[in-house]
């Protein structure tokens, strides 16, 4: 189906079929690179699967066919690197392809290589967007106008206020995207890791075997334990091969980082829907207190200027949070049997709608037209009105009541005031309460932390 909030963005080319496919061969290259490091397979045997993995193209619709025997697109994966191994002349290589791994450990491990890839882009049209909300603020931290609570005037407030208060979201969803560790996989057929140990065993055995062969003596071999710290280690080469987050232990069936991910993703789309909700509101034609940079076009009334860029990022705000659900469910054991296997569309939408989302927000704030003048003029439709609460400092309750509930805009005479009000009670400007120091505030906290 289509979808114009993330068509043409970076994040929608990072989260492609082909994207996939490539994180795929990555996290099969890394891991015979770690295990060259680790000495579990030759340096030589290890650039071949690099250059052939690197070299290799894969139809993704073709391999997505083969897939459906094995519930997964790593098994036909694996047989076209292998193949291409051996044509590349290594058919004893070949068989060093996926050694000690496991279908969800190249999988998950993509999955991570393509969600930090287009975590990456985000935060960066997050910067960007928390930059150019940050001026709005600045700039207009005394522009008066009204709040609204439940689509009513409140009390006065300042353009600047709303504007910071878009910063508080986007910079704490930014900051926790930035924060999200998000680790490789490698736990072999169930998270024991027991291929890798025993290739790390007979491997030393082999090697031992080779020297004491050559000094006429006994072979002692290399105890179990050793082996699998050697194996643990060699978990931390593979993460550090892919620039992710080395495991504290492998997650097939503890799904935990899929869940944070999505969470953080879906407040990202929620705090990037704020300000396209109010723009949507504040750009009303009775309104009118902003405007867009878009065309806006209507296929039937000519004369229309949607604001067609919040559109998109607030349908992006609905979306994101509905496909998060779909992540992280329960699962079976060592490894689910259909709810793993359904994160994988999800978690791409929940990227593809954040990314498009963010992208559009940069292009929203940057041209984003706005009217003090009109915000002035909206106040006064209802008079000294918003200004009530801070009458009823000043007035007998009962006097005030029986001023607002006159017909027509709020005129309170002078006499109705108590001698000791200043003369300029109804001016909404001197009722801005702490609005422009909050404003000072926030903006000190996002500069502390940009």
């Amino acid at each position: 189906m289509l979808a114009p909030v993330r068509a043409g963005t970076r994040v929608e080319a990072l989260t492609s079929d082909r994207a996939w496919v490539r994180a795929m061969l990555d996290a099969e290259a890394a891991l015979a690179r770690a295990q060259a490091r680790a000495g579990l397979i030759s340096g030589e045997a290890a650039a071949l699967i690099d250059r052939t993995a690197a070299a290799l193209t894969v139809d993704a619709a073709d391999l997505a066919r083969r897939s459906r025997q094995s519930a997964g697109p790593v098994v036909p994966l694996v047989t076209d690197l292998r193949a291409a191994v051996s044509r590349a002349g290594g058919e004893d290589v070949a068989r060093l392809v996926h050694l000690g791994a496991t279908t969800q450990d190249i999988l998950d491990t993509a999955a991570m290589l393509v969600a930090t890839r287009a975590v990456a882009v985000i935060t960066a049209d997050l910067d960007a967007a928390l930059a150019l909300v940050a001026d709005l603020a600045q700039r207009h931290r005394t522009t008066v106008m009204a709040a609204r609570t439940l689509g009513q005037h409140a009390v006065p407030t300042t353009f600047g206020l709303k504007a910071a208060g878009w910063l508080t979201g986007l910079l704490r969803t930014r900051d926790r995207l930035r924060a999200l560790p998000l680790p490789a996989q490698l736990g072999g057929a169930a998270g024991t890791l027991a291929a890798l140990v025993e290739a790390t065993r007979s491997e030393a055995a082999r090697s031992e075997a080779a020297r004491e062969a050559a000094r006429g003596e006994a072979v002692r071999g290399e105890a179990a334990g050793d082996a699998s710290l050697r194996v643990l280690a060699l978990v931390g080469v593979y993460a550090e091969e892919l620039g992710l987050a080395m495991p504290l232990a492998p997650w097939h069936a503890e799904r935990s980082v899929i869940g944070e991910l999505g969470a953080a993703l879906s407040g990202t789309a929620r705090a990037l829907g704020k300000p396209a909700t109010d723009v949507i509101l504040m750009a009303q034609t009775e309104v009118g207190e902003v405007a867009e940079s878009s065309q806006g076009g209507s296929s039937a009334m000519p004369h229309k200027r949607n604001p067609a860029l919040s559109v998109l990022i607030r349908s992006a705000s609905f979306q994101v949070p509905a496909y998060a659900q779909a992540l992280a469910q329960v699962g079976e054991h060592e490894r689910a049997a259909g709810a793993w296997q359904a994160e994988w569309a999800p978690l791409r939408e929940c990227l593809r709608l954040t990314g498009g989302a963010a992208e559009t927000a940069v292009e929203l704030v940057g041209g984003l037209r706005v009217f003090p003048d009109r915000m002035r003029a909206n106040v006064e439709l209802t008079g000294g009105r918003t200004v009530s609460e801070r009458l009823a400092a000043h007035l007998d309750r009962d006097d005030l009541r029986a001023i607002l509930d006159r017909d027509g805009p709020l005129d309170v005479p002078p006499d109705a005031l108590d001698q000791d009000a200043p003369q300029d009670l109804l001016d909404p400007a001197g009722y801005l309460g702490a609005a422009p120091e909050l404003v000072d505030r926030i903006l000190a906290a996002y500069r502390a932390r940009s």
